[in-house]
């Protein structure tokens, strides 16, 4: 009774605030945001027609992976487990199987001719660096032979298929909303997205941000946080997520033009560090060779999908939700565990390459061109 009274106390300003300091949702926005990640969404209705292909099962599938990682020179160290000593390679013969339909075959050479003379952008953390070195990778890997300059620079990394014009782009920003030094220290700014300028242009925006949220302590990378002119030692995180998931979205609204551009939001990646989650509390993800198998994830909705969820069902330009989280929720084993070679202790929350970001390109892909 003491720790349900205790979530109780932590979720009731977020709740409270959500739904009073807002414009009440459409009864079918607040439908969706009360439905477990597995039902259908009206983000995910529109990139998949009358299938949803986020409601499926991990099906074993001998051609897999997608691509030979020691081919590959996007992955760094700390996704590749193959490198790094992971002994199994199981998690790398997954395939994501909607139940209702099957996904379009993954083609790199068709992706290039389609979005030839393009440019794409990854902007948020280290989960959209996953996700980056994914999509160059599954790419090259149809063009083994093509002309590719790969440059590093100052938080910002390219990959351009020279044969084609496209150029695949990251911007690291843990927060979307602006980390500046002041003179108080570093503050996280829940109102401003100065650094947006350099999203703008593009013909594919693919945001994410979530995981730096939580982060207290010493990860913590920020001694404040500025909300509405008012300069705070810290406050509730799912409330400041939410208010700078708002800043981002008028950001959206002021500077995208969706005839030019088209905007995806990663979706929440959850992590698998407590084994509480999917009904084994003595375990992590290490030693997981496995996904979970059950048709329900027992840990349920992430508290930061209803948020998102809420910010997305507001705004005014369209923003296609890459609705991961429920399928990756399952992939208990395809974290690095120990095996992210340039990290040291145990990785829950980053995955292999090869491994599920892969996926999470593949629904990329289909959104695209089904």
């Amino acid at each position: 009774m003491g720790l349900v009274f205790k979530a109780l106390l932590f979720w009731f300003p977020l709740f409270l605030f959500l739904f009073l300091h807002d414009s009440p949702t459409k009864a079918e926005d607040f439908n969706a945001l009360n439905n477990n990640a597995n039902s259908s969404s009206s983000s995910s209705r529109s990139l998949a027609s009358n299938c949803n292909w986020f409601r499926g099962k991990w099906v074993y599938d001998p051609s897999y992976p997608l691509y030979d990682p020691s081919k590959c020179p996007f992955i760094e160290g700390e996704f590749d487990c193959q490198k790094y000593g992971r002994p199994d390679n199981m998690y790398l013969k997954y395939r994501w199987q909607p139940f209702s339909c099957s996904l379009p075959r993954f083609n790199g050479l068709y992706f290039l001719e389609k979005w030839r003379g393009k440019k794409i952008m990854f902007v948020g953390d280290s989960l959209s660096l996953n996700q980056f070195q994914s999509l160059t990778c599954m790419i090259q890997a149809w063009v083994p032979n093509s002309k590719i300059s790969y440059i590093k620079r100052d938080g910002l990394t390219s990959v351009t298929f020279q044969d084609y014009g496209v150029n695949i782009l990251l911007y690291r920003t843990p927060y979307l909303v602006d980390l500046v030094n002041e003179k108080v220290g570093r503050v996280l700014k829940l109102d401003s997205i100065r650094s947006g300028d350099a999203w703008k242009g593009f013909d594919m925006l693919i945001f994410n941000t979530w995981h730096w949220w939580t982060h207290t302590g010493r990860s913590q990378p920020f001694d404040y946080i500025e909300d509405g002119g008012k300069t705070l030692k810290d406050m509730n995180r799912m409330i400041a997520f939410y208010k700078g998931l708002t800043t981002w979205a008028r950001w959206v609204n002021r500077n995208v033009d969706p005839s030019k551009t088209k905007v995806f939001f990663q979706g929440i990646s959850p992590t698998h560090y407590e084994g509480k989650d999917w009904n084994e509390p003595t375990k992590s993800c290490s030693g997981e060779t496995q996904p979970f198998f059950g048709n329900r994830y027992p840990a349920g909705t992430p508290m930061a999908w209803v948020v998102l969820k809420k910010v997305l069902s507001r705004i005014k330009k369209p923003v296609y939700l890459l609705d991961v989280t429920a399928l990756s929720q399952y992939r208990k084993d395809a974290h690095p565990s120990a095996y992210g070679g340039t990290r040291s202790g145990r990785d829950c929350s980053h995955w292999c390459l090869p491994g599920l970001p892969d996926t999470w390109n593949h629904l990329l892909y289909a959104a695209l061109f089904s």
